[in-house]
Formats: structure tokens, sequence, C-alpha cells
């Protein structure tokens, strides 16, 4: 397993006890999602619906990457890898 930090967004830090990042260990980015769930109550729901498919309003970055250009969830992952949870956000001109 690889030795994945990931970067938690403002709206979701309620959920990580505040903290900015996280190190968790998987070997794509679906166990790194999942791993971090397990560990935070909350997180996972908003992250994955049901069927274990990421949310269609969050994007993960693997460095600047999105995965849903890669492999989406079955992106592989490497030790020191960098997962940025990215929310979409809602708005536009008027």
């Amino acid at each position: 397993m690889s030795q994945v930090t990931v970067r938690i967004p403002t709206p979701l830090r309620r959920f990580t006890a505040g903290a900015k990042e996280l190190s968790t260990q998987g070997d794509t980015v679906r166990s790194v999602l999942q791993a971090l769930a397990a560990a935070h109550d909350g997180l996972g729901e908003r992250l994955l619906s049901p069927e274990g498919e990421l949310r269609r309003f969050v994007n993960i970055y693997l460095g600047p990457q999105n995965i849903n250009s890669l492999r989406g969830l079955a992106t592989p992952v490497a030790d020191g890898d960098v997962l940025s949870i990215i929310p979409a956000l809602a708005g536009g001109l008027q």
C-alpha cells in the first residue's frame, strides 16, 4: 500500500477535526477515499454515493490531473502522491 496525502477543502474540514491534510494508505484513489471514510465519520457520504461512485459535485485531483481524465476511482496511487478534493462550486455570471 502507498502512503498518500489528501488535501481537504474547507467545507469538509468539520469531518476531519479541522485538518487541512490527512495522510492515509491505499492502492487506488477509491481505496484512499474509503480509508478516509472509515476514519472520519460523515466524510465518506459526502464524497461517495451509496453505490460507491464519486458524487458528481466532487472533483479529485492526483497532482495537477483530474482523475476523470485518468482511470477515475481506479486510478493507481504511489507513495508520496497528493490527492486534492475539490468541491464543484455553483454560481456563474448574472
